[in-house]
């Protein structure tokens, strides 16, 4: 084995040699596409029939916008930590790598923790239930598919957090919090897209 072969970069051994792309990201990218498609039918579908029954009831009665923005602010802050972390462990800095990894999480838990809250007003105090009406059944649908999403994503970021912390840990493993991050962005511009055509939009 040649001296060139065996310093040569553990992460160039993952890449494709076909694109240039690693596996694990190619096929994260490959599932993110899969998923574009699948929200974009679920918001598509709450924007025709929010078209086809505009009276059956008005968001503006019952959304807490400036929860719901602070609740955005909150996950697109989450997301600029996921850049940090991901840089961090590029450079190999282990601390840095821990730190925002938490912060990230700990800003999806608020993210949650205000979507759980929002769901509970909906049904208790304006009586908005998954099988009350159509707008209901749309709205739950998407936003909690959405959080589900956001949910998996904070489990997974967590598992990494862990892992951080034994011997099993690699930085070779920055490649897969990598992964984790093109995950996270993904959810975090779904959200944008989703408080935009789905809040901001009965504002307009």
């Amino acid at each position: 084995m040649s001296d060139a072969t065996a310093h040569a970069d553990p992460l160039e051994e993952l890449k494709n040699t076909n694109t240039g792309v690693e596996n694990k990201k190619m096929a994260m990218w490959a599932f993110l596409a899969s998923d574009c498609m699948f929200f974009g039918t679920l918001i598509s579908t709450h924007l025709i029939y929010r078209k086809i029954y505009p009276t059956v009831v008005d968001p503006t009665e019952i959304f807490s916008i400036e929860l719901t923005a602070f609740s955005s602010f909150i996950l697109l802050m989450s997301s600029f930590l996921m850049a940090l972390t991901v840089s961090a462990a590029h450079k190999k800095n282990m601390k840095s790598v821990r730190l925002f990894l938490a912060g990230t999480i700990l800003f999806g838990l608020i993210f949650l923790g205000g979507q759980v809250y929002e769901f509970t007003h909906f049904v208790h105090e304006k009586h908005l239930t998954l099988s009350s009406n159509v707008f209901g059944s749309t709205f739950f649908v998407l936003t909690g598919t959405h959080g589900v999403h956001v949910a998996l994503g904070v489990l997974w970021l967590a598992s990494w957090l862990g892992v951080s912390f034994t011997k099993k840990f690699s930085w070779i493993n920055s490649l897969d919090i990598e992964t984790a991050g093109l995950y996270w962005h993904f959810v975090d511009i779904v959200w944008i897209v989703i408080f935009t055509a789905v809040y901001l939009v009965e504002y307009i």
